[in-house]
């Protein structure tokens, strides 16, 4: 299937979660519908959405919530994309085999089947964000996806501030790059240092959009979550950028919402044309990426 020369809607979940699977599933079920009330064709959840952000501490049994790939969260989502004739992509927590996960982005068909899906390739190890322990680097690499509604890509969260992810994902020709989050402010550091992490955060995102001519969609999650500590304040602030980097729309810091905005892939010629990254890319010289650091 080629990318959908046709413009396209699209739509992001920003909700709030609590510590009970079955309630953060129907919700999600239920903004999901309402999403396509709205004419999204493709709607991307916020990472880990059917439950609170357990990363937080070390807990052995959290690995327990981990589910197949035909789980019941993506079950339940299917179930709507079928009904509504909506594209999701859903964020769970993979168990690929005894002792083995990973944090999965699931794409669903407008059908209700299951397109394919990606592992979050950048894991971070940060206080109160532990994702070390509980997933294993992505091992998929990084992939394009054939949907009803249009090519798009999908990265998690950490892999927002890489920009090889988003250039070789942009390469094998997403037209939009979708970003389930989880991030939010540690309350103790949100006076010095809250609005500049915002800051930077919108700013890598849309900066991808800009570098590679594509629609960037990022979605977070919103509420204060307290696992261990003081929790994680999650600052929601999910945002559709176009390819010039303007934002179509924002969400809030704190309430539940949904955000849509159109997807012109005309848009994204007219870009490339006037800003020909790619036909300048010095391909024969960029060897040295691959290395850690230094020559």
């Amino acid at each position: 299937m080629a990318s959908n020369p046709k413009p396209f809607r699209i739509g992001l979940v920003q909700m709030r979660m609590s510590n009970n699977v079955a309630d953060n599933i129907a919700k999600a079920c239920t903004m999901l519908e309402q999403a396509a009330a709205q004419g999204v064709e493709v709607a991307c959840l916020p990472e880990l959405f059917n439950n609170e952000y357990f990363c937080q501490k070390l807990d052995q049994s959290y690995f327990n919530l981990a589910e197949p790939l035909d789980g019941p969260t993506v079950q339940a989502v299917a179930k709507v994309a079928k009904k509504t004739g909506m594209v999701v992509v859903a964020s769970i927590y993979e168990k690929a085999a005894q002792g083995l996960f990973y944090n999965t982005a699931v794409i669903i068909d407008a059908d209700g089947s299951t397109v394919g899906h990606y592992r979050k390739m950048h894991i971070p190890h940060d206080p109160l964000f532990e994702e070390k322990y509980y997933f294993a680097q992505g091992d998929l690499g990084f992939k394009a996806f054939d949907t009803h509604a249009g090519k798009i890509g999908t990265l998690v969260c950490w892999d927002q501030w890489y920009p090889e992810g988003a250039r070789l994902t942009a390469m094998l020709g997403a037209q939009v790059l979708f970003y389930p989050t989880a991030i939010g402010w540690h309350p103790a550091e949100k006076a010095e240092f809250g609005e500049a992490q915002v800051s930077a955060w919108e700013t890598i995102q849309r900066s991808h959009s800009i570098a590679n001519g594509v629609y960037v969609a990022a979605v977070n999650r919103v509420g204060h979550e307290v696992i261990t500590g003081d929790g994680i304040e999650f600052f929601g602030h999910s945002f559709i950028s176009d390819p010039f980097g303007r934002i179509l729309a924002m969400g809030s810091h704190d309430k539940e919402e949904i955000l849509t905005a159109t997807v012109d892939p005309a848009l994204i010629e007219y870009t490339r044309r006037n800003w020909p990254f790619f036909r300048d890319r010095r391909v024969d010289a960029y060897s040295a990426i691959t290395k850690r650091f230094g020559s």
